[in-house]
């Protein structure tokens, strides 16, 4: 039973564990010393039952594998030395025994040096005999008897007794997870029960007022519970037995009932947000009172993943997750997976690792584990890998990724071209069929999805125009979406492509002022007249778009060198611009009329821009290039880019 403890009113205590940052080593190493050793429970399963979990033990042959000298192939027992001189030139001639051996059949006549007998495939070998000719280099001689035509030694075509498995051996070690190998393994040893070790139960709870469960209506300035889902399947595919328990608001004394509760009902209880120093956030204070030792660290040197909250209550594990996603993910599998396992009495993750060039700079934060997730593609002669740079707060980026690198702790940065080692999220790489660098839009996925239908896999990392121009140069990419302004030549996109590249036409679409409906500052206006009225008021608050977007050259030329308010709010997204606007952060914008009609908004046309491909020369025969600009030209995907909002070239 975990006793209560009188609360502390002293907000100060509550947060000295934050306050002193450990280091990861040091927090890990402080929260398994005070959980082992311990003993771990045990359970008897069948086979069946057993599938996924960690043996409590070593599991030992009892019998022989196979059982007895077997044949393997079908044909005739025989003695070696009968036969030594058997060829198809001189054949050697010997009496068929009146038996036919087949498996589960036992034999009875005894092989002599003047006779054979006929065997099947894994049937017994009679007394007599110790080799197997095979029914093809025989023939019929009459009534009785057969000629051999090939010699065999001693042992040919035969299995003998525990030539496979042999009595007393070590079948499996404790640990080994139980798979369809295993379990077809202990099969044929006779064994139909095993001892395992019991799934932890765990149990997870996510908190927050802010959270919805999916499926349910989207409140006002709410967002879905992903923790819930991801750290639930993540627990059940490292050995716990997970239990979600819901979402629960930080109200303090009712997330103590049902924290006090789930940590009485299980071995391990995780919870996601309430772990920083926010005046809101009360998991932490409630951890302090559930048990002793209590919290172990508060506060570790992890990006991302700083405000992971670690303790053992009666001893029994408890972790508070930050409530980001992709910060909940990073200190799940780093620190908390190694201690799951152990308790699930599964042997450590192996990872998968590969070496890769990072093109670009990437800063860091002196004084924290830094972990970055990208996505790799393949180069000319090594791995490529791109940072996802979506932050703390995207799952999204786990879904897209193929693994992360590791930043030190000393280390204020990464260098562009640096050589780094990608620890792998599945056992393999997933080498994309076609891979897409530059700028982002919506009509993309339009021209992409005939490619998906055809089983070819696509990634496309948006880094924008000119990131996507380097990329392509680079031999990064096979395409770079490109809309890019030469204003003294007042042309998109042709001046812009060097050697080793080609242009493909690719659709044009409208960009222009976005506002809310209804907005007398801009109802009715040109586009620059728009942005003179919004320059003039003061109150009227911009959102950009970010350097090296071709949508962000359009912005600068209509501002004409003035940086009002909001200048330097620079998403990276068309949806971003949109959504700023929608939500009322922001006046007016510049964004893509598909979008914005999708949003609900108003919008004032601009400047219809080509969205073009640079393609690398040296790929175009690829047959996924192929099929991307089969795509582009085909009428299906033209059609449907018209009804979408743009303009096939």
């Amino acid at each position: 039973m975990v006793e209560p403890k009188a609360r502390s009113n002293n907000a100060n205590a509550d947060q000295d564990q934050f306050l002193t940052i450990l280091s990861r080593e040091d927090a890990l190493s402080r929260f398994e010393a005070a959980l082992f050793p311990r003993d771990l429970v045990s359970e008897t399963r069948t086979l069946a039952g057993a599938l996924g979990l960690a043996l409590a033990g070593d599991v030992v042959a009892v019998v022989d594998v196979p059982p007895f000298d077997r044949s393997n192939v079908d044909g005739f027992a025989v003695r070696s030395t009968n036969v030594v001189s058997a060829s198809e030139a001189s054949p050697v001639r010997l009496g068929l025994n009146d038996e036919a051996i087949a498996c589960g059949v036992a034999p009875k006549v005894l092989v002599t040096d003047n006779s054979a007998t006929l065997i099947a495939t894994g049937g017994p070998i009679p007394r007599g005999a110790d080799a197997v000719v095979m029914i093809e280099h025989t023939q019929p001689a009459g009534m009785g008897a057969i000629e051999i035509r090939r010699s065999v030694s001693p042992g040919q075509f035969v299995s003998y007794a525990g030539s496979d498995i042999a009595r007393g051996e070590v079948l499996l070690r404790a640990g080994t997870l139980m798979g369809s190998r295993e379990i077809g393994m202990l099969a044929a040893s006779g064994v139909a029960h095993v001892q395992v070790t019991k799934r932890p139960r765990v149990a997870i709870i996510s908190t927050g007022d802010e959270l919805v469960q999916p499926g349910q209506p989207l409140r006002p300035a709410s967002i879905f519970d992903t923790n819930g889902a991801i750290v639930t399947a993540a627990v059940s595919e490292n050995g716990g037995d997970a239990h979600f328990l819901g979402a629960f608001p930080d109200d303090e004394d009712k997330l103590e009932a049902v924290m006090r509760g789930a940590l009485e009902a299980s071995d391990m209880l995780i919870l996601s947000g309430g772990t920083s120093k926010g005046e809101g956030d009360v998991s932490h204070r409630i951890v302090a009172r559930l048990g002793k030792p209590g919290i172990l660290a508060h506060g570790v040197a992890l990006k991302p993943g700083k405000p992971l909250c670690l303790a053992v209550c009666g001893g029994k594990p408890v972790v508070i997750l930050p409530g980001f996603p992709t910060s909940a993910m990073f200190t799940f599998h780093d620190m908390i997976v190694p201690v799951l396992r152990r308790l699930a009495g599964l042997p450590p993750r192996n990872d998968a690792r590969v070496m890769a060039k990072v093109p670009v700079r990437i800063a860091s934060e002196l004084g924290r584990t830094e972990f970055v997730m990208v996505s790799l593609v393949e180069g000319d002669d090594e791995f490529i890998a791109y940072p996802t740079g979506k932050g703390s707060g995207a799952i999204t980026s786990f879904a897209q990724a193929d693994g992360f690198i590791r930043i030190d702790a000393l280390a204020e940065q990464m260098l562009a071209e640096t050589r780094a080692e990608v620890t792998l999220f599945t056992p393999h790489v997933r080498v994309p069929d076609l891979v897409i660098v530059g700028s982002h839009c919506t009509g993309l996925d339009l021209v992409t999805a005939p490619l998906a239908q055809a089983g070819l896999s696509v990634r496309s990392i948006s880094v924008g125009s000119l990131g996507g121009l380097s990329a392509a140069r680079r031999g990064e990419c096979d395409l770079a979406p490109i809309h890019l302004l030469d204003e003294k030549s007042d042309t998109y996109n042709r001046s812009f492509i060097t050697d080793g590249l080609d242009l493909v036409p690719g659709y044009r679409r409208m960009q222009g002022i976005v506002f809310r409906m209804g907005d007398n500052r801009f109802e009715g206006l040109h586009a620059d007249e728009a942005v003179r009225t919004a320059l003039q008021d003061r109150s009227c608050l911009m959102v950009n778009r970010n350097q090296g977007a071709g949508t962000r050259i359009l912005i600068d030329r209509l501002l004409g060198g003035t940086k009002p308010d909001g200048y330097w709010n620079q998403p990276r997204s068309h949806n971003a611009v949109a959504a700023a606007v929608a939500q009322n952060r922001a006046d007016w914008g510049m964004t893509i009329e598909p979008v914005a009609r999708a949003a609900g908004l108003g919008f004032i046309p601009f400047a219809e821009e080509h969205y073009d491909f640079a393609l690398v020369t040296s790929r175009k025969e690829r047959p996924a290039v192929r099929a991307f600009l089969d795509a582009l030209r085909s009428l299906e995907v033209r059609k449907a880019l018209e009804q979408a909002g743009f303009r096939p070239a």
